[in-house]
Formats: C-alpha cells, structure tokens, sequence
C-alpha cells in the first residue's frame, strides 16, 4: 500500500515480468526486509501463472538524487529473490544530479555490472527499446491501463477466496473425520438423533459451499477474462496479471466443484450406511420382540400339554388352545412382516444381508415350529376329549343299565306280557351297550392315537368292569325272562362276573386283525427256545475241540515265535543302517555343495561370471548350511555310526542333541529369503559352471532343499524303528526322540509364520511360547462400550490368521503376494492382540458347533471364531483353557504367598485370631461354593 513496487501485469521484449519502483522520496527510508517481502510476493504471484519467471525492473528515478539512485540499487540487489534479467534506470532529469548520476555510474558501474545488469535510461522513450507501450503505463508513457489500489482489492479478494477454500476443505475433512469417529448407539432414538444431527451439518455445509462458489464466480465476472477463442488475440489487450489471476480463480472453482462432488459421495455412502444401521436395529428389534411372543406361546402350548384330568378340565384346556391358536395366527402375521421387511432389505443390497438372511430363516424355523406344536397339542386333547366323552357315554350306559335293573322287579313279570316286554328292553339295552362293553383300552389307544395316562387307564378299567358286570346281570336276566318258571321273588343284585366272562371282553385283542402278529411271535418264540437249546448242546460238545485247538494253536506260536522276532530284527537293522547310510549321504551332499558353490563365491576367478550384486549374498544364500554341516559332519554322524549294533542308543542320541537341531529352524526362517535371490540369478552363468564342475544333474535348489527334506525324514525313519522294536529295547527313549522331533517340526513351522508378521510394535518373543497358529473366520461384537462408524460391526467375516501365545493371542490379515512361490511363504499384517490375563472363552455359539467367543476384559470386544471344523476347535478350546488355569493357579499361588508374607508380619495373637477365622470360613459350605465360582465362573460364561 506504500506503492514501493507495482506488478502491472506487463511484460518486456524478451517476455520477463516488469516490476515497476515508482518515483518514491521515502524509498531510501524503507528496511531492506520490507523491501525483501514485497518483491518475494510480487514474484510469487508472476510464477502462479505457470509462465516464464524472469523479471525486469523499471526504477523510476527521474526526480530524485544519485545517492538516492544508489541506495536503491543496492536494496534491490541485496533483496532480490528471483532471476533478475535486467534493471532499467530512468536517471534523474536535473542537469546537476544526472552529472552526479553520469559521473557516479561511470565510476561504480563496474560493481553495478556484476551485481545487476543496470542499464542508465536518459528520457521514457528509451523504455520502447526494451518493451512495448503498451506493456507499460501511463506514467511511463504507455497505454497499459493499471490501478493500484483496485489491484490490492482484486489481491485481497483473491487471497482471501483461497483462504476460504482451504478452510472449506478443512471443515470437509474434519466433518469427514467427525463421522468415521461417531460412537454409535445401541438404541434408536439415538440413532435418530445422530442422523437428524449429522444432516443438519451437512445441510450447513452445502450452504457453505454453494456460498463459497457464489464469491468465486462473482469474482471470476469482475476480471472479465474474454473467451478462449479471444484469447490470443487480445493478450496483448488483457492486462497479463488479470489474466493470471483469472486462471487461478478459475482453478479454485474447480477445487471447490470437486470437493463438493467428492464430499456428496461421501454423505451418499455414509448416510446410507446410517440408514441401513437404522433399519437394521429396527428389523433386529421386531425381530427380538416376534421372538419373545413366539417363545412366550410355545412356553404356553408347553403347560396345556398335560392330558391328565377329567373331562372339564379338557374341555378347557382344549378351549385355551383354541385361543393360543388365534393368537398365534396375528403374530405369524407379524413374523411374516418381519420377514417381508427382510427380503427388502436384502434386495436392496444391505450391508447385514448374511445377518438378515439368518434372522429370516430362523423367524421361518420358529414359525413353522409353534404353528406345528399347536396343531399337535390340538389333535392331542381333542382325541383325549373324544376319549372321555366316551367314557362319559360309558359311564351313563351303565347308570342306565342299572336303573332299568332296579325298576324290573321279580313281581312285575307275574304275566307272560310284562316278561316280553322285559325282555324286549333287556334286549334293546345290550344292543346299545355293545360299542361299550366290548371295547379294549390297547385298541382304544391305537384308534385315537394318544398316549394314556395312567389315570385315564385306571378310569378305563374300573368303567370296563362295571360295564362287564352290568352285562353279566342282563344276561342272566334276560335268560331268566325267556324261563319264566325259574323266577323268583328274591330281588336283584349285583354281583360280579364270574373269570371267564371276564376274559370274553379280552377276546377283541385276539381279532384276526391281530391273530397274524400273535402268531408269528408266537412262533418266533418257539424258533428262538429250539436254537438256544441247540446252541447250548453245540456249545458243551465244542468246549473239548476249541481246547484241544488252542492247545496246538498255542504250540505253533511257541514253535513260529523265535522266527518271528527274527524277522523284527532284521526289519529294525533294515531301517537303522537306512538311517547311517542316508545320514552319510546327506552329509556328503552338504560338503559337496558348501565346498562346489560356497567357496567358489570367495574365487576371485569366478567373479567374471557372477552379477556384482550376487557377491555380497553368500550369507543369505546359503543360510546356516555351513553351521548344520559342522554339527552333522563333526557330532551327530559318528554318534548315529555308533549305534550300529545298538538300537536301543538311537532314542538317547536324539534327545541328547534335541538343542542342536534348532539351527534348522533359522535355516528354515532364511528359506524364503534364500529362495528370492535364487530366483533372481538362477540364470547367471556362475551357478551353471558350478553345477558343471560338479557334474550335478540338479540345481542348486534342488540342494538347497536337502535339510528341510532331512528334518522332516527323521520322525519317518523313527516311527519305523519304534514299529518294529519291541518293549524294553529303548522303546521309551524312542518315543521321546519321535515327540522331540515332531515337536521341532512344528515350531520351524510355526517359526516361518512367525517371522511373516509384519506391523506388530513390540517384542514378538515377550508373548511367550507359540502354541498355535492356523486360519479362522472371525467375527467382531462390541457388547459393552458404544460403537464407532468406523469400527462398524462386520456381518460378513474377515479371514484372519491367528496366534496363540502363552501370554497373548495375535489376530493376522494373510497378504495375498503375487509372483512365482508367493503361495509358498505366508505374509501376516498385524492387527490386533488381546493378553491372555484379561481374556475369557465362550466354548459354544448358538447357530454353528464350529464357532466359539474369545473376550477381553468385561466382554467390552467379542471376537467370534470360527474354526474349519470341530477338530481344530477343540484343540483350540485345550489349548486356551489350559492357558487360563495355568494362569488362574499362578494368580491363586501369588495370592496364597502375599496371604503367608502377610501371615508373618503379624503378631502371634493376630496369627491365632486368622487361624481361627480362617477356620470359621472353612466349615461354612457358601464359602467353598464362593470360591468355586470365582475361579470358574469366566469359563463358566
């Protein structure tokens, strides 16, 4: 604003920028840092446009002195910051000052010269030499039209409009941060609240980007840049910094359309998600509450099962069914609204569709479930009313029977009439009797389907006998009416049946609907009582023949027993002298390679044939090989030589090695690295001329793999020496040294998956001892503690590698590499690790036998696991166990020490007084359950 120098916009012959210095009295008076920023910006503002950054200066100096002139040089050369091409001088006008100037430059031209290339101008027409006029301004003689405080406002604005993008795309990322890191929460009102929230800052924010792009078309108009059409023939016409400044208006605008673009994507997805987060805790709760009616009816249908009780009692539980049924009729209408809403949702590509898909189908089991047991519980008490209707009906028979008993008298039948007539209702009464009292409760059964209670079957019976009786009497007393003559005037009493009137109402069981399956029981008894009979009479006569057979059976293994253990030994010597012979072979190949292409790599000959490169990769190459070849060559080879004649010594001489068979492990870990080099250089004419000295028909590779064949070859060899070995021969040792080696193979195979983990912060070998490691599907729930957007629950699983440490368990993401051998070599990115002391296992997970929880802290994260099958579950489910009681005893002995230290930092008197309450808790049977429950209850859960 002090106008110490100007950027018209113009440029000069040679195309560089002109920075005018107006006439200023003051200049002289201006600190250099001043005079530094001024010139830094103004430059800064010609390079935006993208053209070329040379400048050329116009120093205006016509009324003021060469002291004045020279000072101004000077700060100009000292603040400069970019590439001067030239300064021009219009030189004082005042005879006196230009032949100060004149004789002033002449004598410090030279020092001029070499700082800036100054060049004196004696009137404004000699600008024209070195610019166009209309590249400059009016008061330098030129037409090019320039406002200097419009050009602060034009700046200001500009600024200012680049500022406030910056900082719209600030509050973008900050919002966009803001969203990832929302804790999400369990209930929907909140949901709700969060989403109403969220689309009031975005609705804000859109207000503020359209306002912001409102200010950069205005200014964008202000500049009134012509067409791109016009452009090139009105540069010259178009001041150039107006032109600069359009561009970069411009380029802001395009900024701005972009990040609105990008931020709408963003919300697109993010309230999408918010929505469907919504919609599934809606569809999840009507899910929970059509479930908790459903099991509340089947609870329900559950206690009205009972068939037990009199007819009433039936009757109405009969009638409550009734009503379970149409209840459950309106809530199989909601379950299927719930399924409906479901498959919508699925259709619509939900983020949950596995979790959706699950819930439906489990709605669907549950329905098809209560409506099947409400339809058997009805069938069920409507036969078993069906079934005391009849024994109502029965029951009223024999009243009936009984008071047209009562009401024939023996003095009623004095006439021939009154005894028809008896025997006439006698008669009519039997035929209507007879469904009653010729029905047995096994048929019964059959014919209404439903299981009798033993009530019920007593009711049966005591209502069959009384109808028995009714019909024993009316027999007697229908045959008593056809006889008139044998009547008397006794009256009638009931007695009761006599046995084999009895066993007459049993003779429906032995209808020919049954005779068949009587029958051929009956036989099949028969058969059975003949063959065991014969059985035992064959058994008694072979006794003498088995003996007799086992004698000599056990006569000829005496007589082939000698061959026999014979044929072991050679079996056993057969498969020692395999382990010597191969052991020396496998030596001599270590030796041959080590010596063929590891040593050559040291011979200044060969270093014509190999990469430079491949010189300093020896060590990785070849690993260890030199440390198994000294181990195998100097100790283990002459130890395996010297159980030749003595097998029982293989067992001892693995397990008194045991150690030094872990340098296979770091042989194995180097493997891959190893393997990348080879595959790198295989080609080079180094490893070629190796092989041909050597006259190997392989690779080097090929050798390269000898000790990891050889590793695993050992437990062979040693199962089949523990085959054919008998009991007291070192069995026992050889069992150990089969273990041990089993046990080294899989920690090298749990060491290579160990060293591919990459990103974990920390000390791998402070976790403890790895017990396992494979391949799992794994879930993740936040039960306690509030969800963020970002750590949004998965309802598909993510593949996860994990670690199981005697301290921690490691979950791992496998990398897919790409390239020859990536499927190889695993590679592991860390991504979380739970201590075992804070953890807990939930062994079952509803919905899939292979799944099962582990837990941190007070179930604040939940990692559901699924394993491969149940086998590698179970292992895994020992496993931890084994860890947590390991740990809970360690915790229990800690404590039970502190309790002692404690014990004997007391006085004797407080020592007695522990003991004795000790004692009073001891016999208290809650305190022994309290304790059971505080070690077991995180297993328990």
């Amino acid at each position: 604003m002090q106008d110490i120098a100007f950027l018209s916009g113009g440029r000069g012959r040679d195309n560089a920028w002109i920075i005018t210095f107006p006439e200023n009295c003051n200049f002289r008076c201006i600190p250099e840092d001043v005079i530094a920023k001024v010139l830094t910006y103004l430059t800064s503002i010609a390079r935006q446009s993208g053209a070329d950054s040379r400048f050329t200066i116009i120093l205006d100096r016509r009324r003021d002195t060469w002291s004045s002139l020279k000072i101004s040089l000077q700060k100009i050369s000292a603040s400069f910051p970019g590439s001067l091409h030239l300064v021009l001088v219009l030189r004082p006008t005042s005879f006196l000052q230009r032949t100060f100037t004149d004789i002033g430059f002449r004598f410090s031209q030279e020092d001029f010269m070499l700082k800036l290339p100054v060049v004196m101008l004696s009137s404004v027409s000699d600008l024209l030499t070195y610019t166009d006029d209309k590249q400059l301004t009016p008061e330098l003689g030129g037409t090019l039209q320039y406002c200097h405080s419009e050009w602060i406002i034009f700046r200001n604005a500009i600024e200012k409009f680049a500022v406030t993008v910056k900082q719209m795309a600030q509050m973008l990322q900050s919002f966009g941060t803001e969203l990832a890191e929302a804790e999400l929460p369990d209930d929907i009102p909140s949901i709700e609240e969060i989403l109403a929230a969220h689309a009031e800052r975005y609705r804000l924010l859109k207000s503020d980007l359209t306002a912001v792009t409102k200010e950069g078309k205005i200014l964008l108009m202000n500049l009134q840049v012509p067409n791109t059409e016009e452009t090139v023939s009105s540069s010259l016409e178009c001041p150039q910094h107006i032109s600069g400044d359009w561009y970069t208006i411009n380029k802001l605008l395009t900024q701005v359309h972009d990040m609105e673009t990008a931020f709408d994507g963003f919300w697109e997805k993010h309230q999408q998600k918010m929505e469907q987060y919504l919609q599934l805790w809606k569809f999840e709760q009507d899910f929970q509450e059509v479930v908790s009616q459903i099991e509340i009816l089947l609870n329900q249908q559950i206690e009205l099962g009972d068939i037990t009780g009199n007819l009433a009692q039936i009757k109405q539980r009969l009638k409550k069914i009734e009503n379970l049924d149409e209840k459950s009729q309106e809530l199989l209408a909601k379950a299927h609204l719930v399924i409906l809403h479901g498959h919508k949702l699925a259709s619509n590509h939900h983020y949950a569709l596995d979790l959706i898909c699950q819930r439906c189908n489990e709605l669907r089991y549950l329905s098809d479930v209560l409506v099947n047991e409400i339809r058997v519980k009805r069938i069920q008490l409507s036969r078993t009313f069906k079934m005391h209707k009849l024994l109502q009906q029965a029951r009223q028979c024999c009243d009936q029977g009984e008071c047209l008993l009562a009401n024939q008298g023996v003095r009623k039948f004095q006439t021939k009439e009154d005894a028809k007539k008896a025997l006439q209702d006698v008669e009519n009464f039997l035929q209507m009797a007879v469904p009653f009292i010729n029905y047995d409760i096994e048929n019964l059964q059959y014919e209404f389907d439903v299981f009798l209670s033993p009530e019920l079957k007593a009711q049966m019976q005591t209502v069959q006998l009384k109808l028995e009786r009714i019909r024993s009497i009316f027999e007697n007393q229908q045959a008593g009416s056809k006889n008139p003559k044998d009547r008397s005037d006794r009256p009638v009493q009931f007695v009761m049946p006599a046995p084999e009137n009895l066993m007459r109402s049993r003779a429906m069981f032995f209808s020919p609907k049954y005779v068949g399956i009587g029958y051929s029981f009956f036989q099949a008894c028969k058969l059975f009582s003949k063959v065991k009979k014969s059985w035992r009479q064959t058994q008694v006569q072979s006794n003498v023949k088995i003996e007799v057979a086992q004698n000599s059976q056990e006569k000829r293994n005496s007589d082939q027993s000698p061959g026999l253990e014979n044929s072991l030994d050679i079996l056993k010597n057969h498969v020692l002298n395999e382990l010597i012979q191969t052991e020396r072979a496998y030596v001599r190949e270590l030796f041959t390679v080590l010596l063929g292409y590891r040593s050559e790599m040291d011979n200044p000959q060969m270093f014509d044939l190999m990469p430079p490169l491949l010189r300093n990769k020896k060590d990785v190459l070849f690993g260890n090989m030199a440390e198994i070849y000294e181990f195998h060559n100097n100790i283990f080879m002459s130890s395996l030589e010297d159980c030749s004649n003595a097998p029982e010594r293989v067992g001892p001489c693995f397990l008194e090695r045991k150690d030094d068979f872990q340098m296979y492990a770091k042989y194995c870990q180097n493997k891959p690295r190893s393997e990348l080099i080879w595959r790198k250089y295989s080609e080079c004419a180094f490893f070629q001329e190796c092989q041909r000295k050597l006259k190997h028909r392989l690779g080097l590779d090929s050798y390269l793999l000898k000790p990891v064949q050889r590793i695993t070859k050992y437990q062979l060899l040693l199962k089949e020496l523990l085959k054919y070995s008998r009991e007291g021969e070192g069995t026992t040792q050889l069992k150990e040294a089969l273990d041990t080696m089993l046990d080294l193979l899989k920690s090298v195979n749990d060491s290579m998956h160990q060293i591919a983990i990459s990103g974990y912060i920390g000390n791998l070998n402070e976790l403890g001892k790895m017990i396992l490691q494979g391949a799992f599907s794994v879930w993740v729930g936040h039960r306690k503690g509030a969800t963020k957007m970002k750590d949004f629950a998965r309802f598909k699983p993510m593949q996860r590698h994990l670690f199981l440490y005697e301290k921690a368990v490691m979950f791992c993401k496998r990398r897919v590499e790409s390239g020859e051998g990536a499927d190889r070599y695993p590679s592991y990115r860390f991504k979380h690790c739970l201590k075992m002391e804070e953890a807990g296992i939930t062994e079952h997970v509803k919905g899939d036998s292979r799944k099962f929880e582990i837990w941190y802290g007070e179930k604040e994260e939940i990692y559901i696991i699924q394993a491969p099958n149940i086998d590698v579950k179970m292992l895994w489910l020992k496993e931890i166990r084994n860890i947590l009681l390991k740990q809970q005893e360690l915790l229990t002995a800690k404590k039970r020490q502190d309790q002692l230290r404690e014990r004997d930092q007391l006085s004797p008197q407080q020592q007695k007084a522990r003991l004795d309450s000790d004692a009073t808790i001891c016999r208290r049977p809650w305190s022994i359950h309290s304790t059971f429950k505080q070690l077991f209850l995180p297993y328990l859960q």
